[in-house]
């Protein structure tokens, strides 16, 4: 595998790539190898305030908001410079993230990417007004009409397991609706949010102040993001505890939140479905990325009469599958990010064999890969013998971790599958299409694959029910978070 040389990672504050105010930095770690391949730089306390201070500025006193050609504009020359740094940016990808290289193609960088283009487009010929027609409320003429306009200052703050994607997914509809944005990306992966500041900086004509990078690694120096009044909204991915406390945060100043946050997703498998087929997806989806998604079906749910079968399979699928050198390109499961989170899967298999839990494959830590040794690697695990109450079946891992639970009919797969704290995705794989969709209909979760159905699409909206968040992201939907609602009258 061949290592990066550290980028010139800079953040961009008020139009201006510049280090660190007081010239620190912190190491950026390989996944595949635990080697240093370079520093960011650690933000300051000031370098936020900078930040913010900008976009307040450039929001108030430029005509970003209001002049939505020179947004169109500014916004495709960004999706030009990223199409035209693509091997570059997908190179930094599976370094920085350990990304697979098939998911660098994909969603880790060409869709989003892509993306991008479709909300432009979208804001392009969006109705920014809508006329209401002539009423008489208390008897007085008058025409009404809606007008949509942007936020404000939106402080987008990202998590490390798709950074380009969910970068790109908030920093696209905010800046085409508008608003003005401060981006901060989770200490992991600083790298790619600071690359983006460099050709937004570079490549395009987006004015000083409307587009902000900091990377600071303190969570104490971002937290201000969340509580200063000069910010409109916040839009998080990440954790669900970490998006509570940033809705208690901006709780005071009443400003808007969008939470995308955690998931522990069920795929329900039928008795009259493809079993080999159903079980085999689900075990391959959670080995991509080495499971790290929010939205991956980490819980199995199959029919108690073959649920020695489906262990069997969904164990032979992870087996054949592996943990890989996320450059290859047929790798499907790398290394998860860090250290931290290695160490965390690893602490939940061990609860599991705890709990009672029989590990039907994995359930370790690989030393070595192939020639890298050092990295991050958690073995693809299937995990059976647990019931639906299990911390295993409940808390949201994030890792190759498939956990497989029975069920007893569809009543009973429905109340499995609700019965979790979280909302976020789900599955349902059945041999009647009508019966899959009746099932999905009772899941109370944001998406649903029936069938092998994909629900991932850049106008199609993502988001969740319950703790797994508020809002959502993509798609029209996605792209009216960041919008306002006034309703203006004049006489008819």
């Amino acid at each position: 595998m061949t290592e990066l040389t550290n980028p010139p990672a800079q953040l961009l504050v008020d139009g201006k790539l510049t280090p660190a105010s007081d010239g620190a930095t912190y190491p950026i770690l390989n996944p595949a190898t635990g080697r240093e391949i370079g520093v960011a730089p650690d933000a300051t306390a000031a370098d936020v305030e900078a930040a913010i201070a900008a976009a307040r500025r450039a929001f108030d006193e430029t005509d970003w908001s209001t002049n939505v050609e020179l947004r169109v504009r500014c916004l495709r020359q960004l999706h030009a410079a990223l199409v035209d740094n693509a091997d570059a940016m997908r190179a930094l990808t599976t370094a920085e993230v350990g990304a697979p290289a098939f998911l660098v193609n994909g969603p880790q960088y060409d869709v989003p990417v892509e993306t991008l283009r479709w909300t432009v487009d979208l804001a392009e010929g969006y109705a920014w007004e809508t006329d209401l027609g002539v009423a008489e409320p208390m008897g007085i003429p008058t025409r009404r009409t809606v007008r949509r306009e942007a936020v404000g200052v939106v402080a987008a703050i990202t998590p490390w397991n798709f950074p380009n994607q969910i970068n790109l997914a908030k920093v696209g509809p905010a800046l085409a609706a508008g608003n003005t944005v401060v981006l901060k990306p989770a200490p992991d992966t600083p790298w790619l949010a600071c690359e983006l500041g460099r050709l937004v900086a570079e490549h395009t004509d987006i004015p000083a102040g409307v587009f902000n990078v900091v990377t600071p690694r303190s969570n104490d120096v971002a937290s201000v993001l969340a509580t200063d009044p000069r910010i409109d909204l916040v839009s998080f991915t990440g954790s669900t505890d970490t998006g509570r406390a940033i809705m208690a945060a901006a709780a005071p100043t009443l400003k808007k939140v969008f939470l995308e946050l955690g998931g522990k997703s069920a795929a329900i498998v039928l008795d009259d479905a493809d079993l080999g087929a159903a079980v085999g997806t689900a075990a391959f989806s959670v080995s991509i990325h080495a499971g790290q998604g929010c939205a991956l079906t980490t819980r199995l749910l199959v029919p108690r009469e073959r649920y020695d079968e489906a262990v069997a399979i969904a164990a032979a699928t992870m087996e054949s599958i592996g943990a890989h050198d996320p450059a290859d390109p047929g790798t499907i499961c790398g290394p998860v990010i860090s250290q931290v989170q290695r160490d965390r899967v690893k602490a939940y298999l061990d609860l599991a064999v705890e709990e009672g839990a029989t590990i039907a494959t994995g359930g370790g830590i690989a030393e070595q890969v192939g020639d890298l040794a050092g990295g991050y690697w958690i073995q693809p695990t299937v995990i059976a013998g647990l019931d639906n109450s299990s911390r295993l079946a409940q808390e949201e891992i994030f890792g190759p971790v498939l956990v497989v639970i029975p069920h007893d009919g569809d009543d009973d797969a429905v109340r499995l599958a609700n019965e979790s704290a979280y909302g976020l995705s789900g599955s349902v794989d059945s041999g009647s299409l009508e019966r899959a969709k009746a099932v999905a209909a009772r899941v109370r979760t944001g998406t649903l694959a029936v069938n092998g159905g994909v629900w991932f699409a850049a106008d199609a909206p993502f988001g969740g029910y319950k703790q797994s968040g508020i809002g959502r992201e993509m798609g029209v939907a996605g792209f009216e978070e960041y919008l306002e609602t006034k309703l203006v009258a004049e006489p008819a």
